[in-house]
């Protein structure tokens, strides 16, 4: 065989791995050590070890510095939002378009990218007044109404992970600053099934936001309507209702079935 044979296999050999690594994680393992990963799949310790840290490098894992255990990483949850990205929009371009005739207010989508959120649909109100926002803008999740859905829904562990250490930085003076603030106010947002965002990333706009979710129940993305406060202020409940029902329409599309019929 030729060198390049043998690189070729050594390398293919290596990715195989890396993906039974992988595959090791699930809702019922969701960490492994390095022992009983390598007992687990027949591995050298010392292959498992670096498998693990170099899925570790890559974003792909993530090590709990006190159990030294690893678990999945955000890189993750951002390759699977990549992969139903298309069915995403697809699923959400007809409810998107009857919430933004329904409230005459702009609509927006937004997947969730580690702290920040990042908006992947718009559709703009057709009032005079109205947000001027781009497909491709980000935000800080903390202070938006999608960011604040989406943080709302995540598994508790998840949450945590994303939490842990955050200095919540201040787009204005009504910015949640502060973690303990920002959990009751998540704590909020999973009662009522929406989150609201009053000045906290701009001054003089606010927006509600509601969860879509995919067919397993995870939160993939959220919706919301956004606009001058003066407007939108009077009629939140009313708007956030329908976004509710928007949110859920989309995420019936994805499969998603719920007792309820709520996002």
């Amino acid at each position: 065989m030729s060198n390049d044979g043998i690189t070729r296999t050594s390398t293919l050999g290596s990715v195989a791995n890396a993906a039974r690594v992988l595959k090791s994680f699930t809702a019922h393992d969701r960490e492994w050590g390095v022992s009983d990963l390598a007992r687990h799949l027949d591995i050298a310790k010392s292959t498992a070890h670096r498998l693990l840290a170099t899925l570790t490098d890559e974003g792909l894992l993530e090590q709990d510095l006190e159990s030294g255990r690893y678990r999945l990483g955000l890189a993750i949850f951002d390759l699977a939002a990549a992969v139903q990205s298309f069915d995403l929009h697809e699923a959400a371009l007809t409810p998107m378009t009857d919430l933004r005739n329904r409230t005459g207010e702009t609509v927006q989508m937004a997947v969730l990218d580690g702290r920040e959120v990042v908006y992947v649909e718009r559709l703009d109100s057709p009032n005079t007044l109205r947000m001027f926002l781009e497909v491709g803008r980000r935000n800080w999740a903390h202070c938006t109404g999608c960011g604040k859905a989406l943080l709302a829904f995540l598994a508790p562990d998840q949450l945590d992970r994303v939490l842990k250490g955050w200095k919540l930085p201040a787009k204005t003076e009504h910015t949640i600053t502060r973690l303990d603030d920002l959990r009751q106010d998540l704590t909020e947002t999973r009662r009522r099934g929406y989150a609201v965002n009053r000045y906290e990333s701009e001054v003089g706009v606010i927006s509600v936001a509601a969860p879509v979710r995919n067919g397993s129940g995870r939160p993939v993305a959220a919706l919301s309507v956004a606009g001058p406060a003066e407007r939108l202020e009077p009629f939140e409940l009313q708007l956030a209702q329908a976004t509710v029902e928007a949110a859920a329409a989309v995420s019936r599309r994805l499969g998603y079935r719920s007792v309820t019929g709520a996002a």
